[in-house]
Formats: structure tokens, C-alpha cells, sequence
């Protein structure tokens, strides 16, 4: 159940600190670019109507995103994440969560560590809509401030090591791009949440 709550935490976060960004078009213009084939189909439990909504509508609509919508919430980045945008989503599932070092996902949802939660949340977002079409390997400044590295291997896309597992999911402020892995900014220190 934490963990759900993380999740929706992290969707929310992601969000709202997207919303604080700067509407900058070079940082779109630096993003990565496309991999190579089609984009794969929305995730299960992706509908039409959730689609037309935000990314937190989406995320939320989604049983395999409870955790980061969860977190988002509890980092208070829901209404930002809900802006106009548009904003590019790397999202965790609840799988990827899941497989953090037990305990990491309780201690980040305490409300002293919200800072650590919104800066990982964050690290998840990419100012401006990337679509997997353009997409280009290459370092990618996020919300968070620090970069993620877009690297392209056998026709899949990876960021920082965790896989795109389906790309395009697309929403009304912006796409989601569903990842297997939790990102961590390299100026997070977990291991000292978890002390």
C-alpha cells in the first residue's frame, strides 16, 4: 500500500516540477531522439479516455503506476504535473519500485525526506513532448536539473540503463514513456535514507 502511495507521489511530483521549468524551447530541441521502430502500444490498462487526459490523469488511470502516483501525491507535484506542459514522463512501474532496496520507497514517503522524493520524481522529466520517434542517444537535461543519458541498442531505448519498456503513451499535456527501472539523480544518496 506504501508503495502505491509512492507512486502516485512520484506521477504527482514528476508533474509539478515540470510545471515550475521554464518554457525553454532549446531544452526540447536538445532532447533525445527517436529510436528506431514503431512506437510499442500503450500499456495495459491504458484506455482512450485516459489518454485524453494529463499525465497524472493517465498515470492514475493506470493500476501498474499506484506507486509513482502515490509518490507524486505525497510530494505534493500532482497540479504541476496536471499544467499545460507539455512535458516527456520516463515512468517507473510499480514493478520498478518494487525492486528498490527494501525499505527506500517507505523512507521516501516520509514527510521529512519530501525533498529527496520531489528531486527523484523530477529526475523522471524532460521539459517539452519527446515522442520515441525523436528520440536521439545523448545526455538530456531533466526538471531535476541533472542530466539522464539516452542510449539506443538493438532497437530499444534505455535511459540511464532502465529500458523502455512502451513508448508514446500519449496524454493531453505531454507523453509518458514507461520505464523498468527507478531513476536516481547521481546527487541523491539513498543509502542514507535507508540509515
Amino acid at each position: 500500500m506504501n508503495i502505491k502511495i509512492v507512486a502516485a507521489g512520484f506521477a504527482v511530483a514528476s508533474l509539478a516540477l515540470v510545471g515550475c521549468s521554464s518554457n525553454d524551447d532549446s531544452t526540447a530541441e536538445a532532447s533525445p531522439t527517436a529510436a528506431t521502430s514503431a512506437p510499442a502500444s500503450p500499456a495495459d490498462g491504458m484506455t482512450d479516455e485516459a489518454s485524453a487526459g494529463t499525465i497524472v490523469d493517465v498515470a492514475a488511470a493506470n493500476p501498474d503506476f499506484s506507486t509513482l502516483v502515490a509518490a507524486v501525491t505525497e510530494a505534493g507535484l500532482a497540479e504541476t504535473l496536471g499544467a499545460e506542459g507539455p512535458y516527456t514522463v520516463f515512468a517507473p512501474t510499480d514493478a520498478a519500485f518494487e525492486a528498490l532496496p527494501e525499505g527506500l520507497v517507505d523512507a521516501l514517503l516520509l514527510p521529512e525526506n519530501k525533498e529527496v522524493l520531489t528531486q527523484i520524481l523530477t529526475y523522471h522529466v524532460v521539459a517539452g513532448e519527446v515522442m520515441s520517434t525523436d528520440i536521439q542517444p545523448g545526455d538530456v537535461a531533466t526538471v531535476e536539473g541533472e542530466d539522464i543519458t539516452i542510449t539506443t541498442e538493438d532497437g530499444g531505448v534505455q535511459v540511464n540503463g532502465a529500458t523502455v519498456s512502451t513508448a508514446d503513451v500519449e496524454a493531453s499535456n505531454g507523453v509518458i514513456h514507461v520505464i523498468d527501472e527507478v531513476l536516481v539523480p547521481p546527487n541523491v544518496d539513498v543509502n542514507a535514507l535507508l540509515s
